[in-house]
């Protein structure tokens, strides 16, 4: 299996060079020559466990590893780290909607289920293409994946990881998180802006040529843990076949009829994850992108005209708190016929004019299959109220927006399939938007409502959130969005 950039002007390479790398050298995103077909009867797919799941999937990517490389790699990511044994259980509402809780690993939030296998994907990845070179993961996070891909990445040998988040765009927990990282290869650094410039100043140092001379002269190269990296996005496809295999041992459809997926996103990369899956045979009928009020995405889908000059909002589901969606590149070289030249052409426009509109029959392509929602801060906080009271459930608030996006896409069309809601981070991520919400009580100390939070409702707070206050904060730098490159040499060269 060789990878292509969707730019179309870097050569082919191999999944461990794919995802060495992270990003193509021609500023494109690496997706597969093709995608392979799911072989297996259903029936005897829903008997696997989450980890067999995971090595037939890594098998059909990950040509360049052996079957014994793979098992390790799975064997490492998902086990005791997690805290449910079926790793992504699946736990039905009323109405057709059931959420995929991806929220059971070390950092409580969906990231956990790729960078839980990302670095031991990366050290294979290093040994197979690399000749003694450090590998320099650099990552910007709207919140969760600089926690997720900091606990994943801290102490490996031969990698350091820089992890960049907007100073005031991220919650107090997801906060403390990074900055009490421990580990000899981590730094975190707070940037005066918002998410969209920290990915931007990470794509740039990516594409930066004297950066990369100076650091190939001292035997260094940079990779990705965004979902960028082909590592990051595989992983991702396991859940969405799991989640089919749920329902159908839960008897919410027989084999072969469609399901309907929901993802909050804002990087766009989750809800490609289970386009891929339907790619390789996945029966899935209808996807259901779901925005907070930063809607470029919605506002594409049902459009056309990707536009992100607009006004940036600050909500309480920050890590969907996005203008510029990565993964959307590659969902439209999908859509455009692989047709690289006219990538090339719209995220040119996209960064100098700062908007592109596609042509028709692309737009139609992806009308057939996708439809695009958002829900606003009142409706966030209605649904979390809700759900609590007639579910008695307690959603995060970007699962808020998706449950909201779901039902209103329920409504409009008239469809009684299972739809699925990938339901993205624990509520305790977010603990006092979600007490509040419950509670109807304007506590706003985050710490104080973990303990609150969970009184109200009798949920375990995750492990990994526990006694953030008494762990020593590690990292303490905070910069300008003009200074990241020279931040990044100052900590690599």
């Amino acid at each position: 299996m060789q990878f292509f950039s969707t730019r179309g002007e870097a050569p082919a390479v191999s999944a461990a060079e794919a995802i060495s790398r992270g990003l193509a050298p021609d500023g494109g995103l690496y997706v597969p020559e093709t995608f392979p077909q799911w072989q297996m009867d259903w029936a005897e797919t829903a008997n696997l466990s989450y980890q067999a799941l995971a090595e037939k999937i890594f098998a059909l990517y990950l040509s360049d590893y052996s079957a014994d490389e793979i098992k390790e790699i799975v064997k490492n990511a998902y086990g005791s780290n997690f805290a449910a044994a079926e790793i992504a259980p699946l736990v039905g509402l009323s109405n057709e909607k059931y959420l995929l809780e991806l929220w059971h690993g070390p950092t409580a939030a969906f990231k956990d289920m790729a960078l839980q296998a990302l670095p031991h994907l990366m050290q294979k990845a290093v040994a197979k293409t690399n000749h003694g070179e450090e590998v320099i993961i650099l990552t910007a996070t709207s919140g969760d994946t600089g926690k997720a891909a900091l606990e994943g990445f801290k102490n490996v040998d031969g990698i350091k990881i820089i992890v960049f988040y907007p100073q005031t765009g991220v919650s107090e927990v997801q906060k403390l998180q990074m900055l009490t990282t421990e580990g000899n290869n981590t730094y975190v650094v707070g940037v005066d802006g918002n998410f969209d410039h920290c990915q931007k100043g990470v794509k740039e140092i990516f594409s930066d040529g004297a950066m990369n001379d100076a650091l190939k002269k001292a035997n260094k190269k940079f990779s990705s843990a965004n979902s960028i990296n082909w590592g990051r996005l595989m992983p991702q496809i396991v859940y969405y076949f799991w989640s089919y295999c749920q329902l159908l041992k839960q008897g919410a459809l027989k084999a072969g009829e469609p399901m309907g997926v929901v993802v909050p996103t804002g990087n766009f990369g989750n809800i490609l994850a289970a386009y891929y899956g339907m790619r390789m045979g996945l029966p899935v009928g209808k996807f259901v992108c779901a925005s907070n009020e930063n809607k470029v995405l919605t506002d594409v889908i049902n459009s056309g005209t990707y536009d992100k000059r607009r006004e940036f909002y600050k909500t309480t589901s920050p890590s969907m708190d996005i203008l510029v969606s990565s993964n959307f590149e590659r969902f439209l070289y999908e859509m455009c016929g692989r047709d690289a030249g006219q990538i090339r052409d719209w995220f040119q426009a996209l960064a100098t004019e700062g908007v592109f509109t596609v042509d028709d029959a692309t737009k139609a392509n992806w009308q057939k299959i996708l439809v695009g929602g958002f829900a606003t801060q009142g409706e966030i906080n209605t649904v979390i109220a809700d759900t609590w009271i007639k579910e008695h459930y307690v959603l995060d608030p970007h699962t808020a927006v998706g449950v909201k996006v779901c039902g209103d896409y329920q409504k409009a069309s008239g469809e009684t399939m299972p739809m699925v809601i990938a339901s993205t981070a624990s509520p305790f991520k977010f603990a006092e938007v979600v007490y509040g919400a419950i509670s109807g009580e304007g506590e706003t100390d985050s710490i104080a409502c973990l303990a609150k939070l969970s009184a109200e409702t009798g949920w375990e707070i995750p492990a990994g959130l526990r006694g953030l206050t008494e762990k020593a904060v590690r990292h303490n730098t905070n910069i300008d969005n003009t200074e990241m490159a020279e931040t990044v040499k100052n900590i690599v060269l």
